[in-house]
């Protein structure tokens, strides 16, 4: 008797930071989307008009408009472009395109998963009240614990605020279907808000090592940023006030004798002009902001870098992160200093890919600079470690799978 045939399962995403190889920002979904059709299942996506990096148009102008990426159904919905403005203005483009994905989901047509995704958690309400409507399966991927990152940072802090906050936090967790996390520190933070653990899946951020080689040396990138025969560090990632790039900044101040080390920083977002500022009032030579630039690019700026660094500000629920830059770096083969504490740190450390900075502490991270500019040996070492770890640990094959499987648990195929 033959095999009962797979069935063709369609999952929509409404997530606003979208992003495929050709464009700035994290591309996790795209390679999960890629897999899922790889294996017969159809893939949408409703995705803002603005690039969450950059803050400038993407696409074509219009309400919502209509276009085919590597086998995905791909949804634009107009943003109010104000990303890149002050945070009552960002949170006024959240909403709006929260608004307006609702539109767009209708318009995408059938589906049999309704994925949601936060930060911002606008979006992830918008996807509820779609399944809601629908009556479809919501599948809530958190990946990052809004209210209490922006509560811990000190953007929120109305009391009455917080209050919504944490409601609309209850009431999306209390109507998911079921609850993806990228960290384990998601999953044991929601098992405390009540969260039953059954309800939860761990597919951890990680990387396709495919993407990176970690024998390049990226001369063509040193060539177009003058960086010949210097030790390059390098930020790749936002450039927002979570990030902490003043204490990369303040690192290279007192770096600024030594001519042969060079900070690279790769990326954009709303704190871009006040650190481009910065770097000027402090003199810095050693400093280049490159920009943002499409994942797909990635590889030949990590491949220019001697080190790299991933730096958080020094707040508690910061700990919980697995950040992506880090499983890219690792892919690359390069040594991460890793300014964040707790569970990112505990995987560097069993990989032995790179140093541990306590995060804010400028002076630490320029000692860390310093010791793995003199000793190329560690630098290859630490490298060949991190990328060694990553590949049999956090493989986007081996997590995709387990995604794949997740899909069609929810959806009873």
């Amino acid at each position: 008797m033959p095999a009962k045939a797979r069935r063709s399962i369609r999952t929509l995403l409404i997530h606003s930071a979208f992003a495929s190889p050709d464009q700035p920002g994290g591309t996790r979904h795209y390679e999960f989307a890629q897999r899922l059709i790889a294996h017969g299942h159809r893939f949408a996506v409703v995705t803002g008009d603005v690039n969450y990096t950059t803050g400038s148009q993407v696409g074509h102008k219009g309400f919502i408009t209509y276009q085919s990426e590597g086998g995905i159904d791909l949804y634009r919905s107009y943003t109010y472009k104000a990303l890149h403005r002050s945070f009552v203005w960002r949170v006024i483009a959240f909403l709006s395109f929260a608004a307006t994905s609702v539109l767009a989901a209708f318009r995408a047509g059938p589906a049999d998963i309704i994925m949601g995704t936060t930060p911002p958690i606008f979006q992830a309400a918008s996807a509820c009240f779609v399944a809601f409507c629908r009556r479809r399966p919501f599948l809530l991927e958190v990946r990052d614990l809004w209210p209490s990152f922006a509560i811990d940072m000190g953007i929120l802090t109305n009391p009455k605020l917080i209050a919504m906050s944490r409601w609309l936090e209850r009431t999306l967790y209390r109507r998911a279907t079921h609850l993806l996390v990228n960290s384990p520190a998601y999953r044991d933070y929601l098992i405390s808000r009540g969260v039953a653990p059954d309800k939860i899946t761990l597919v951890a951020n990680g990387v396709d090592p495919s993407m990176f080689c970690p024998t390049d040396t990226g001369d063509q990138t040193r060539r177009r940023f003058a960086l010949e025969n210097k030790f390059v560090v390098t930020y790749a990632g936002a450039l927002g006030a979570a990030n902490d790039i003043g204490t990369i900044l303040k690192a290279a101040a007192e770096l600024r004798d030594q001519a042969q080390i060079h900070f690279l920083l790769v990326g954009d977002g709303k704190e871009r002009a006040r650190l481009e500022q910065q770097m000027r009032e402090l003199g810095l030579n050693n400093v280049t902001f490159a920009g943002a630039q499409p994942k797909a690019l990635m590889r030949e700026f990590l491949a220019a870098s001697n080190a790299c660094v991933a730096t958080l500000q020094n707040i508690p629920m910061f700990s919980t992160t697995y950040p992506n830059k880090v499983f890219d770096y690792m892919a690359a083969g390069r040594p991460t200093l890793l300014g964040i504490d707790g569970v990112i740190r505990e995987l560097i450390e069993r990989a032995q890919g790179g140093i541990f900075i306590p995060p804010g502490n400028a002076s630490a991270l320029a000692a860390a600079v310093l010791k793995l500019s003199g000793n190329a040996d560690l630098c290859r070492e630490m490298g060949r470690r991190a990328r060694q770890y990553v590949v049999e640990h956090f493989n986007r094959d081996v997590q995709a799978g387990a995604f794949l499987e997740l899909i069609e648990r929810i959806a009873g195929a």
